[in-house]
């Protein structure tokens, strides 16, 4: 049995759930996600705990019952608590801001990069080398937060770059000087 797809989901008193067929619907506080559900498991709510099971024991049912749970978990707690991800600027120059609904970058280009963020996803700039990216679904902060870095990646050299809040860029030594 699959170590976290056995783990039951606590829900809170903010979230409410509603399984219809083969669909799952998460509401809480801060808004409201849908999931489609394979047909290799199932999904139970008895008592504020949510728990999910397979069907039977083949590969592809025990491979989406580990993923299926925490789908929903994250469910639940997007919609209760969100979720965030903390890009950091780090060079000369290299800057954000944000101009009415798009975020605009100074990352050392000719031009400055504009990008507009879906609906669901809020874009804060607290300072001008701190972009907070806040939304309920897991998945697309995630996806916004890696579009966002992968306009200028950090460099092994010298460090330059957009980085998530918390890595560790390894650093190369330069090029040695004649011996």
């Amino acid at each position: 049995m699959s170590r976290i797809g056995k783990m039951p989901i606590s829900l809170s008193n903010q979230a409410k759930i509603e399984i219809k067929d083969s669909n799952i619907r998460v509401s809480g506080p801060k808004g409201m996600l849908e999931q489609r559900l394979t047909d290799q498991v199932t999904i139970s709510e008895e008592g504020g705990l949510i728990t999910v099971l397979r069907v039977d024991d083949s590969k592809k049912a025990k491979a989406q019952h580990g993923l299926y749970r925490m789908l929903v978990s994250n469910m639940v707690e997007g919609v209760t608590k969100g979720f965030t991800r903390k890009l950091e600027i780090a060079g000369v120059g290299y800057r954000a801001e944000l101009k009415n609904d798009l975020l605009a970058l100074t990352l050392g280009y000719s031009h400055m990069i504009y990008f507009k963020a879906p609906e669901e996803v809020k874009i804060e700039v607290p300072d001008q080398v701190t972009i907070l990216v806040t939304g309920i679904d897991k998945a697309l902060v995630g996806q916004v937060a890696a579009k966002i870095r992968s306009f200028r990646k950090p460099e092994p050299y010298r460090g330059k770059g957009i980085k998530y809040e918390g890595e560790v860029i390894r650093r190369k030594e330069g090029k040695a000087a004649g011996k």
